[in-house]
């Protein structure tokens, strides 16, 4: 404050800037943060290891799939075991051939899940997923196209053979 003329004027000074506020320490031990993301991975894991044990390609181990029994038309998912088997083996062009979008949904676990483990090492805040309405509507038209293409002569290559 400072004295103008016989009255007493406040001046606000500009406030300085506050320091950030301390982030708190992560909870835990570093294997305490990692238990969701092992445990999400053994939850995958192991049937991915039953399916690569159990050729899907020999008849009579899995059912057939009830979209193609009953239409006659391969579903998204059909040719999902023979392409996890295949990952399982190594044999990337044979997982492709037989359910590209299963290749692609792996890439994508193993990148949301390295995220996921890279964020509980550090202590950082967990990752969220979280699709919009505009996305979900891209899904369905994704997998309605390529169940459409798979089932037609031009997209032969998309459909898994036939065992």
């Amino acid at each position: 404050m400072r004295p103008i003329g016989g009255t007493i004027i406040a001046v606000n000074a500009p406030a300085a800037p506050q320091p950030a506020a301390p982030q708190p320490a992560p909870a835990g031990s570093p294997l305490r943060r990692l238990a969701s993301p092992l445990a999400a991975l053994t939850a995958v894991a192991l049937p991915t290891a039953f399916v690569g044990l159990v050729d899907p390609n020999s008849p009579g181990h899995y059912p057939v799939c009830p979209v193609l029994q009953a239409t006659g038309w391969w579903c998204p998912g059909c040719g999902g075991l023979r392409s996890v088997h295949a990952l399982t083996r190594g044999d990337v062009l044979s997982a492709l051939h037989d359910n590209v979008l299963v290749v692609a949904l792996a890439v994508v676990f193993l990148a949301f899940w390295g995220r996921w483990v890279y964020t509980a090492v550090r202590g950082l805040p967990k990752p969220g997923f979280r699709m919009t309405g505009r996305q979900t509507v891209l899904l369905v038209v994704l997998l309605t196209l390529f169940t459409v293409l798979r089932n037609l002569p031009v997209g032969v290559g998309l459909a898994p053979p036939v065992v």
